[in-house]
């Protein structure tokens, strides 16, 4: 197992809709959402086994819900990571909208479940 050797970057990719978290400029996980006016739906979050038990996954998430924060939206958690995420961080709470059954109708829509 080797040491990480640089600071994790987290970068938007709006052309994929998600954020990537990049160790050593290796693309280690990722936070997908759509948009739905003011609103960021976050659907899933995946850390690649490789990197998995590094706490990338709370880097990814905190960095992207700061960049939502930053673009003046809002966050919808359907991803149960950035759920649970947001129960131990209550900064996010003022910017944090519910999950509804008719968002997550959308969703299935926008994503074509």
């Amino acid at each position: 197992m080797s040491e990480q050797t640089t600071t994790p970057v987290v970068r938007r990719v709006d052309a994929r809709h998600r954020y990537e978290i990049l160790v050593d400029e290796q693309r280690a996980g990722l936070t997908a959402y759509r948009d739905r006016d003011d609103r960021r739906v976050f659907f899933h979050t995946e850390i690649d086994d490789s990197y998995a038990g590094q706490g990338l996954a709370s880097i990814l998430v905190e960095q992207a819900l700061t960049d939502v924060r930053a673009s003046g939206m809002r966050i919808v958690p359907v991803c149960p990571y950035v759920a649970k995420f947001l129960k131990k961080h209550e900064e996010f709470a003022d910017i944090t909208d519910p999950v509804t059954p008719e968002v997550l109708t959308w969703l299935d829509t926008q994503l074509k479940r």
